[in-house]
């Protein structure tokens, strides 16, 4: 847990449902507005205008990630649940706007912030602590994080949620949508509904801090037996269903272990990789938000610090079973059984054409051929992520349209696909392959 950075501002988060459903109306409303005022200019030069271009202005690409950086909660988190970076579906575009938001943590006033501890603690609770530093160590989208010491002794971390999230996570997923829907940037047939509303349902969980404070706990007792790494105890009496209340753990970033020797790195994404299949395989039951905020390091201990359980869910032992039997297939380089897995799973549909059959199975053959091709994957090389991504945008310029996913299955997805994602980050090299060996065996 860090220290903010010094160009976060303190801003009051719009509690009241009203006061947002009226700030994403005007968000609609003005971003409309200058599409419609950039397109008459452009006929009006011969030109014919692209939807794409005249929502991605800097004007508007500016409107938008303000805003909702401004509203925090469901607002600001459904774009995070849907990046694209993560292998999900939005285009990239779209992805750039919604990727602002996790640098743009303002966080709330003081007076703000206790009317929200006074509502949810005992009268005179600052009594009982010695310090209470004002100014949070971390914010994000739906509360933020303050250090403080108790007259105990207890040094803590204090999650505090936003006040008007939980009850605006409806009306926010749903004027969310109807942004993503005017913005013409969703692959052509492509469903959205289901996703908003597992996003909806996500987004509930995540706003109970009593039911993460007790998967906080969980994890930390999988994990009692593995020294790599650390994840703070829950306290209690000091937690209710909007504040969290945990051990404080001094780490930095793990991005900053990027400049870490080699050894350092790949023994950190190894952790890592090794944690999500042990999640996936042996205990069913992942933190789904692959968030690097979630994961400091500290170079003292080189232990790993876990942060925000919020996303934690069980998953369905069918998926779990069909994951095991397509990682089993990739690495023996069985087409047929790899094929199978991908129609079990439901990456392919039942309406997928055959030229995309095919270049979906060749995509996911090209992705263990490079795990298996040498003994350790280089996750600095950025070769087949480009490729990938190439290979996909190809697939939906041709008319792919994603058939609908289970939750679970995006959600691992997203999850694979972070991890992925850190350890380029860092620039590992990784026996990946041999790891798989392991956890499918």
């Amino acid at each position: 847990m860090t220290d903010r950075p010094p160009s976060a501002r303190a801003m009051p988060v719009p509690a009241g449902r009203l006061a947002r459903m009226g700030r994403l109306g005007s968000l609609t409303a003005g971003v409309a507005g200058n599409m419609a005022v950039n397109g008459i200019a452009q006929i009006g030069q011969g030109q014919r205008p692209s939807m794409r271009d005249l929502l991605l202005t800097p004007r508007n690409v500016e409107r938008v990630a303000d805003q909702l950086a401004r509203m925090r909660g469901a607002a600001m988190k459904i774009g995070q649940l849907m990046s694209m970076d993560t292998g999900d579906v939005l285009p990239p575009e779209l992805t750039e706007i919604l990727r602002r938001l996790r640098d743009d943590a303002h966080f709330m006033p003081p007076a703000q912030l206790k009317r929200v501890l006074g509502a949810n603690w005992p009268k005179g609770w600052l009594g009982a602590f010695d310090r209470f530093d004002v100014r949070p160590v971390a914010a994000a989208s739906i509360g933020q994080v303050h250090r403080a010491r108790l007259r105990d002794g207890r040094d803590l971390a204090i999650k505090v949620q936003y006040p008007g999230v939980a009850k605006s996570i409806d009306s926010d997923v749903a004027n969310v949508g109807v942004l993503l829907r005017m913005s013409g940037l969703m692959p052509k047939g492509f469903d959205l509904a289901p996703y908003l509303e597992e996003a909806r349902k996500q987004l509930h969980d995540e706003t109970d801090y009593a039911r993460e404070g007790a998967q906080l706990s969980r994890f930390g007792e999988l994990l009692s037996e593995a020294p790599q790494f650390v994840v703070p105890a829950l306290h209690a009496d000091w937690t209710t269903p909007n504040i969290l209340a945990m051990t404080y753990v001094s780490a930095i970033p793990i991005e900053e272990a990027a400049d870490a020797p080699h050894s350092v790195r790949n023994r950190i994404a190894t952790h890592l990789i090794e944690l999500t299949l042990n999640e996936l395989f042996c205990f069913g039951l992942m933190q789904t938000d692959p968030n690097f905020a979630n994961y400091l390091y500290d170079p003292a201990t080189q232990q790993i610090v876990l942060l925000d359980f919020g996303a934690t869910r069980p998953l369905d032992p069918v998926i779990v079973a069909r994951y095991r039997h397509l990682m089993r297939a990739g690495l023996a380089g069985d087409r047929e059984a790899l094929e199978q897995s991908a129609v079990e799973i439901g990456i392919i549909g039942a309406q997928t054409e055959d030229r995309h059959r095919n270049q979906l199975i060749a995509m996911i053959q090209e992705s263990f051929g490079a795990l298996t091709d040498s003994p350790r994957y280089d996750f600095a090389d950025p070769s087949l992520s480009r490729r990938m991504q190439a290979q996909g945008m190809a697939l939906a310029e041709d008319g792919y349209v994603p058939p609908p996913l289970p939750i679970d299955v995006l959600l691992v997805q997203r999850k694979l696909g972070g991890v992925f994602l850190l350890a380029a980050r860092l620039g590992a090299q990784v026996d990946v392959a041999d790891i798989l060996e392991r956890y499918t065996a």
